[in-house]
């Protein structure tokens, strides 16, 4: 098994795997989005109690990102990886067996925890790249990423039609059962970059908060954005399976897949950030992502505007996370996975925030109340960003 070297380049075959196994990995936060009202019929839940499954599975990917992630500094990435991937096997085969709201949650819980293996993937990307290379690869696996989480919803849509819910989660257990054997003998041995205690580390974590205010701005305003982008896909489901849709969740799944044009995009944004800077890609993702919600608003009957809408926000949200992703990263390049610790999981409770928001806002005021959700967390990111102007 051969070893890494900082800055000495990855493979593109390594680079490829690792953007697979991303998307193969983040898809199981997802796969519950169009079958919520598939899970709710079966088990007689509401719709509130419902949609804490996706809620629960955000905090658990938040917490991962904070207690799991930056072991990646300390621990070679490989044995992480390998007990994340057997833990979430449990997790999924906990969901498929489901009895009670208790068991599903729990489940999910866990499955938001152990899916955080991307975020391991991409701060060692970003360091073992040669430096002209980082953003390219790095939006590769960010790509794969991107492309895990829309072919979920359109996989899922169709297992949960022709299947039923359940199903779904049994066929995860099983690429995660083959996706370990592949990392078992694929991927290499990592080297650490962090020398100390695990309480030290997190403690360093904290200090490296406080030492760059940027990185606080990064994160902050990207966890904002990914709020608006979840608040879409925790109601859309709902909205589909009224009038003038009627539709289920294949439907549901399908719509997924306009949102590839964000994964596209994605991959070929990142040579042009150095060019013309973080900040002018935040603003234009922003104002992407405030005409998709209006175009759901004043086209919330009309198909055509539901996939106008989608591909608009998916391509303003990852103007908006590249370009902040990459750029706390470089701050400190000795602690890369401490770096993307922060900003994820900021990022994540901001999409945690977004879900709550959106199921909340659905129940009092129905689709209107998910536009206004959506818009008021793009105004934040976008607010958050006129702020860190006012301060320079």
């Amino acid at each position: 098994m051969y070893e890494l070297k900082a800055h000495a380049g990855i493979p593109r075959s390594l680079t490829l795997m690792l953007a697979i196994m991303a998307g193969i990995s983040v898809a199981n936060i997802y796969y519950c989005q169009p079958l919520l009202n598939m899970i709710r019929m079966d088990m007689g839940l509401s719709e509130f109690h419902v949609n804490l499954m996706p809620v629960l599975t955000q905090v658990g990917y938040a917490l991962g990102l904070l207690f799991i992630v930056p072991l990646g500094d300390m621990i070679d990435r490989r044995h992480i990886v390998l007990v994340n991937f057997s833990l979430l096997i449990f997790a999924l085969i906990t969901i498929y067996f489901s009895k009670n709201a208790g068991m599903l949650l729990a489940g999910s819980f866990v499955t938001g925890i152990c899916s955080v293996t991307p975020q391991i993937f991409i701060p060692m990307v970003s360091l073992f790249s040669k430096p002209d290379e980082r953003e390219l690869k790095t939006g590769m696996v960010l790509s794969g990423l991107l492309t895990g989480i829309l072919a979920s919803r359109v996989f899922s849509g169709l297992i949960g039609e022709w299947f039923g819910w359940r199903s779904m989660f049994l066929i995860a257990a099983a690429m995660m059962l083959i996706s370990t054997a592949i990392v078992f003998k694929a991927l290499p041995n990592v080297p650490t970059t962090y020398r100390g205690t695990f309480f030290t580390m997190l403690k360093s974590i904290g200090e490296l908060f406080l030492r760059f205010p940027q990185a606080r701005i990064f994160s902050i305003r990207s966890g904002f954005a990914f709020g608006s982008f979840l608040a879409l896909w925790a109601c859309l489901a709902f909205r589909m399976k009224q009038a003038p849709f009627f539709q289920d969740s294949k439907a549901v799944g399908l719509l997924g897949l306009c949102g590839i044009a964000g994964a596209l995009t994605a991959s070929r944004i990142g040579k042009y950030i150095k060019r013309y800077g973080v900040e002018k890609f935040c603003n234009a993702g922003s104002l992407l992502m405030a005409a998709a919600w209006a175009t759901f608003y004043f086209g919330n009957s009309s198909y055509a505007a539901i996939v106008v809408g989608i591909i608009l926000i998916d391509i303003g949200m990852q103007f908006i996370q590249l370009g902040n992703q990459s750029s706390v990263m470089k701050l400190c390049p000795e602690a890369t996975s401490r770096m993307n610790t922060i900003f994820m999981t900021i990022y994540f409770i901001g999409g945690s925030l977004g879900t709550f928001l959106a199921g909340t806002f659905w129940t009092l005021w129905g689709w209107n109340g998910t536009v206004l959700a959506g818009l008021l967390l793009t105004a934040l990111s976008f607010g958050t960003t006129l702020i860190s102007y006012c301060r320079k």
